[in-house]
C-alpha cells in the first residue's frame, strides 16, 4: 500500500529540510574557488567573505577570508581567518589566524600561529605557534618554538630553537639546539650547539662552541673561544711574566677547562730612546691535565708603543710547560716562536738572530722577521 501525503505536509517537510541546510551553511565555510575585489567588502564575495574559502584571492588593497588553498594577493594585506595553504603575498602585511603552511611573502609583516614552509618580510615575522618553517626578516623575527631557521638584519627571539639563528645585532633563546650567529651578541640559556658572535655569547650551560670577538660568559662551557671568558665552573688567573725582549706584561687569563683568553698590558725595559708600552692579546688551550703539571699553549700577539714613532707587532706561538704550587700558584715557561712586523728600527734591533728576515716589497718601511724565543712567569689561580 503506498503512502499519501498531502501537499500542505510535503511542504512542511521541504521548509525544514531548507532550515536545516541553511544552518549548516551558516556553520561551515563556503568553498568558492575565486576571489577578486578591491577591499572587504567590495570584492565578488561580498560580506560573505570571511566566511569564504578561497583557491585564488586577488585584491588592489586588501582581502579577507576563512582559508585559502592557494595563491592569495593584495596590495595592502591579506587577512586569513583560519589557515594558509599555499602562497600569500602582500605589499604590506599578512595575517594568518592560524597555520600559515606554504609561503607568506609580505614588504612589512606577517602575524600567524603555526607554520610549516617559508615566511619573507621586509620588517618582521611573528609566530604566537610553533613552526617548521625558515623565517626571513628584513629586521626581527618572532617565535615561540621553531624547527628551522631564522633570519634577520637586527633581532631574533625565540623560545626553543631546533636549527639556526643568524642576525646581524643578537639572537635571544631559551632553548637552542643548533647555532647562534650574530653580528654583536647571542644570549640564550641551554645551547646544544655553536655560539658565534662580534662582540659577546652569553649562555647557561655550552655543549659545543662559544666564539666571540670579545667576551663570553656561560655557567658551564668547555671551549670558549674569546678574549675574556667568564665561566662560572671555568678557570681565571692573574698573571706575571717577561721575556727575550724585556718585556713584562701583567695578564689576565679566563675560560673554561681547555680553552681560554689572553688580555694583558705591561711596559718593555730594554734601553730605548722612549718609554714603551706593551699590549697583549691572544688565545689559549690546556693539554694533558693533571694535579701537578700541564702545557698550556698560546697563540698570542704583543703590540709596543710608544705612541709617536711607529708600529711594532709580535705574534707568538708559546708552548709553556706550566707547575703547580697548590691551588692557586702557577710557574711557566718555554720556548716562543715568533714573527715579528715593524716599520721602526728600534723594533728590529730588540733581537739579534733571526731565522728569516726582509722588507716589505709594497713598503721599504717595514721590517718582517721570524725568530725562536722564551718566556716565561706566575698565574695566579682564582
Amino acid at each position: 500500500m503506498t503512502r499519501q501525503y498531502t501537499p500542505i505536509f510535503r511542504t512542511a517537510i521541504a521548509a525544514l529540510l531548507s532550515i536545516q541546510a541553511a544552518e549548516s551553511a551558516a556553520q561551515l565555510p563556503k568553498f568558492d574557488k575565486v576571489h577578486i575585489g578591491i577591499v572587504y567588502p567590495l570584492s565578488t564575495n561580498g560580506t560573505d567573505a570571511p566566511a569564504d574559502t578561497n583557491h585564488f584571492s586577488l585584491h588592489l588593497i586588501a582581502g579577507v577570508s576563512a582559508e585559502e588553498k592557494g595563491l592569495a594577493f593584495a596590495g595592502l594585506s591579506n587577512f586569513v581567518k583560519h589557515n594558509v595553504h599555499g602562497l600569500a603575498f602582500s605589499g604590506f602585511s599578512n595575517h594568518i589566524g592560524n597555520k600559515a603552511n606554504g609561503l607568506l611573502f609580505a614588504g612589512f609583516l606577517n602575524t600567524y600561529g603555526d607554520s610549516r614552509g617559508l615566511q619573507f618580510a621586509g620588517f618582521g615575522n611573528v609566530a604566537v605557534g610553533n613552526g617548521e618553517s625558515a623565517q626571513f626578516a628584513g629586521f626581527f623575527n618572532l617565535a615561540k618554538e621553531i624547527k628551522g631557521a631564522q633570519f634577520a638584519g637586527f633581532a631574533n627571539v625565540a623560545m626553543q630553537v631546533q636549527g639556526t639563528q643568524v642576525a646581524g645585532f643578537t639572537n635571544v633563546a631559551k632553548g637552542v639546539r643548533g647555532s647562534q650567529i650574530s653580528g654583536f651578541a647571542n644570549i640564550g640559556e641551554d645551547v646544544s650547539g655553536s655560539q658565534i658572535s662580534g662582540f659577546a655569547n652569553v649562555a647557561r650551560k655550552v655543549k659545543g662552541i662559544q666564539l666571540a670577538a670579545f667576551i663570553n660568559v656561560a655557567d658551564s662551557s668547555d671551549h670558549p673561544i674569546g678574549i675574556i671568558n667568564i665561566i662560572r665552573n671555568g678557570e681565571k688567573s692573574i698573571g706575571l711574566s717577561t721575556d727575550e725582549t724585556q718585556t713584562s706584561l701583567l695578564s689576565f687569563r679566563s675560560g673554561g677547562k681547555k680553552l681560554y683568553g689572553i688580555i694583558g698590558a705591561g711596559y718593555n725595559w730594554k734601553d730605548i730612546d722612549d718609554e714603551m708600552y706593551a699590549f697583549e692579546a691572544g688565545l689559549g688551550a690546556h693539554f694533558f691535565l693533571s694535579n701537578l703539571l700541564r702545557l698550556n699553549t698560546e697563540i698570542a700577539t704583543v703590540y709596543l708603543d710608544n705612541f709617536h714613532t711607529g708600529e711594532y707587532f709580535k705574534s707568538s706561538l708559546r708552548i709553556f710547560p706550566a707547575l703547580k704550587l697548590g691551588k692557586t700558584i702557577e710557574i711557566f715557561g718555554g720556548p716562543t716562536l715568533n714573527l715579528v712586523h715593524t716599520n721602526t728600527l728600534w723594533g728590529e734591533t730588540l733581537v739579534n738572530d733571526y731565522l728569516w728576515k726582509r722588507e716589505s716589497r709594497s713598503n721599504r718601511d717595514y721590517f718582517h722577521g721570524l725568530y725562536i724565543g722564551y718566556a716565561g712567569g706566575l698565574h695566579f689561580t682564582f
